[in-house]
């Protein structure tokens, strides 16, 4: 079932999905004067759902490549402390502490290099 929602979120997030959808909703509402108001109602609500749905698996997808390409340059480099690495799948007070602490450390080092370039 994944494969088959990552292989759709991909088509329709590239122009031809957006094509195939732009003349599904064009068919569906040539559907009105015939009385099938209740079809388009219901298809269109439905393609809504499942563009909502794409728009979040593919967010979901360039997310995850993120934090995997920026948890790669940290552990990469040889300085860096590797307790951020995974951070996202924390709880969210756990996440605004590491990011509240982060930039405490980063205006110290901020201070300390002005003060240095003096």
């Amino acid at each position: 079932m994944n494969q088959l929602l990552f292989r759709m979120a991909d088509f329709l997030s590239r122009p031809p999905g957006f094509y195939f959808v732009i003349v599904a909703m064009i068919a569906s509402t040539a559907l009105v004067p015939f009385g099938l108001t209740n079809v388009v109602t219901y298809a269109l609500s439905v393609a809504a759902i499942l563009i909502t749905s794409v728009v979040l698996i593919q967010g979901y997808r360039d997310t995850a490549a993120i934090h995997a390409k920026l948890d790669e340059i940290i552990v990469s480099m040889r300085e860096t402390r590797n307790e951020v690495v995974g951070l996202e799948h924390e709880q969210p007070e756990h996440i605004a502490a590491a990011v509240q602490r982060l930039e405490a450390e980063a205006e110290e080092q901020g201070r300390a290099n002005t003060e240095t370039a003096r």
